[in-house]
């Protein structure tokens, strides 16, 4: 939208109607496109823009939000894109990226601030890497540095312990783990960092697509790890990413 003070004096000398001066300080807040309703005012209420959830629209669906994102100039995140949909999709030609693992379109109008600290990103096994990237994409998208520690599971804990200083170089720990959900709370005490648990659908039978990792990271006796919920990759990067900016905002 225009500056305040020329929409007010466009009005009082009548080169705008008042319909037309409400339909552009509503369009300042939300835009209803018929098949979705785009919040422009998300940025300035929580600091970041609203991010598209891609699983379920069309290609064409996305490239419509896509496009006004873009024209007021906003940073923009699509999750959960899969391959075929991302062929499909007319933002790539006008600036964006896909990243395959991770199934997430950014596209970034301004750079972002990079963060002063890392975060690491924990993966059991590499089945778990799918939602890891989407963890790691979604950080990267918010300008954090990332430290990258996959195939670290509980099987083989040497394998943990010798990246074990590369973990505790992190600000925020995101730990992401399928069958038994046992990694995070591994972690956790061994850090004093916080630690964001992440289960996976990873697991036969019994891990109930995540619910066994899920209940296990519930009742996890390490202090300070919280749970996001299944395959919730983009949760724990967002979350991730403000906590490890809450010294920066706080100055």
């Amino acid at each position: 939208m225009r500056d305040i003070r020329a929409l007010l004096n466009d009005i009082e000398a009548g080169r705008l109607t008042a319909a037309a001066a409400e339909r552009e300080i509503r369009a300042t807040f939300f835009e209803d496109l018929g098949h979705s309703v785009i919040d422009h005012d998300r940025a300035a209420r929580t600091g970041a823009p609203e991010v598209i959830y891609g699983e379920h629209k069309s290609a064409r669906q996305i490239d419509d939000i896509f496009r006004h994102m873009q024209g007021r100039g906003a940073n923009v995140l699509v999750t959960r894109v899969a391959a075929d949909k991302a062929a499909e999709m007319q933002a790539l030609q006008r600036g964006a990226r896909y990243h395959p693992t991770a199934r997430i379109v950014t596209y970034h109008a301004q750079a972002p601030d990079i963060a002063a600290h890392a975060v690491a990103v924990v993966s059991a096994g590499t089945s778990d890497q799918a939602v890891c990237e989407e963890a790691a994409v979604t950080l990267e998208f918010y300008g954090n540095p990332v430290t990258r520690v996959y195939d670290a599971g509980v099987a083989g804990l040497h394998r943990l312990i010798a990246r074990l200083p590369d973990i505790r170089a992190a600000r925020v720990v995101i730990v992401v783990a399928g069958m038994e959900g046992a990694l995070p709370s591994v972690v956790g005490g061994l850090v004093d960092k916080p630690v964001i648990a992440v289960p996976t659908s990873v697991g036969y039978g019994a891990a109930f697509g995540g619910i066994a990792a899920l209940l296990g990271m519930l009742n996890s006796c390490a202090s300070g790890v919280a749970v996001v919920n299944i395959d919730n990759g983009f949760g724990a990067g967002h979350l991730a990413n403000r906590i490890n900016r809450l010294d920066q905002e706080s100055r």
